[in-house]
């Protein structure tokens, strides 16, 4: 038999039949969700109103302050509230707390990413036990241990003195974080340490060089919570200290406390000013806060 004789191959097109399907899928995941709409809307209002509230109370006189509507906008708004925060000694608080929040997140971080680093390449018992031990602290609250604490800090003459707020909001920070930094080296593939490996490095430059640049969304997440534990934090700034030195901004709002009032305009400006700069904080690595929460800061 010759080759002219021979059955050539039919051509069909099929690449149209293909191509539908993935249109479709694409026309689909591009309508639009009123049920997910109305869900960020209710969550929006959520969030939005106490703001809100919170801001047009703070420009009110204190006299208006009791009857103002809280969805109102004030009448006469006024900075009479922030000119009195200001000039009330806040610009100590806020160094205070900022010198706080910054030796919290020095101490989670210094500690927590090579513990993390040992929990994850680390397969003995001991590693394990160490992780497992340090998660137990999740469950452990501030409340059932300040009296052994304060103890502890009245022995070491720690007691009314910034170390006394910074050395427990750490310890306290520290379970969380190894949690997130552990879940955010893990994702770093094993190909990559061995690369490494091959090309003699040790481990401390692998920490240095590969462990800490590809987890920068874990440990953004990491300085934030830390930060937020220490900005946020009242019981151990009530507790351990005393006089006006260490205080922070969340012992400033009792200068607005007196026996016979409370000047709620002036503690709503003070909160509005002491929440400016941790805003800024997340603005800045939101999408890395984001990325470490879902666990793909390490890609």
């Amino acid at each position: 038999m010759s080759h002219d004789t021979l059955p050539r191959p039919v051509k069909t097109d099929s690449a149209p039949a293909v191509e539908r399907p993935a249109r479709r899928r694409r026309h689909w995941a591009r309508r639009a969700n009123p049920l997910a709409g109305a869900g960020t809307l209710i969550w929006l209002a959520v969030v939005i109103i106490p703001i809100y509230a919170m801001f047009s109370a703070s420009l009110t006189h204190q006299d208006e302050a009791l009857g103002h509507s809280a969805l109102k906008p004030p009448s006469h708004p006024t900075l009479d509230n922030y000119n009195t925060v200001l000039h009330n000694g806040f610009g100590h608080l806020l160094w205070n707390t900022v010198l706080a929040a910054a030796g919290v997140v020095l101490i989670v971080l210094v500690l927590c990413v090579p513990l993390s680093y040992v929990a994850v390449r680390t397969r003995s018992v001991w590693s394990g036990a160490a992780f497992r031990l340090f998660l137990l602290g999740v469950a452990i609250p501030a409340q059932a241990v300040v009296v052994p604490l304060y103890l502890m800090i009245a022995k070491l003459n720690l007691y009314d003195s910034l170390l006394a707020i910074v050395l427990p909001t750490a310890a306290f920070a520290m379970p969380v974080s190894v949690l997130i930094l552990t879940g955010t080296l893990r994702d770093i593939s094993e190909e990559m340490y061995e690369a490494m490996a091959l090309d003699g490095a040790s481990t401390t430059r692998m920490l240095f060089q590969l462990v800490i640049p590809m987890s920068k969304g874990g440990i953004s997440t990491v300085v934030i919570y830390s930060a937020l534990q220490a900005w946020n934090g009242f019981l151990f700034p009530l507790i351990f200290t005393q006089s006006d030195g260490p205080r922070v901004l969340t012992l400033g709002l009792f200068d607005y406390v007196s026996e016979f009032g409370v000047n709620i305009p002036a503690i709503l400006a003070s909160v509005v000013l002491s929440g400016v700069p941790i805003f800024i904080v997340y603005l800045v690595a939101r999408r890395a806060l984001v990325g470490g929460l879902m666990g793909v800061g390490g890609k």
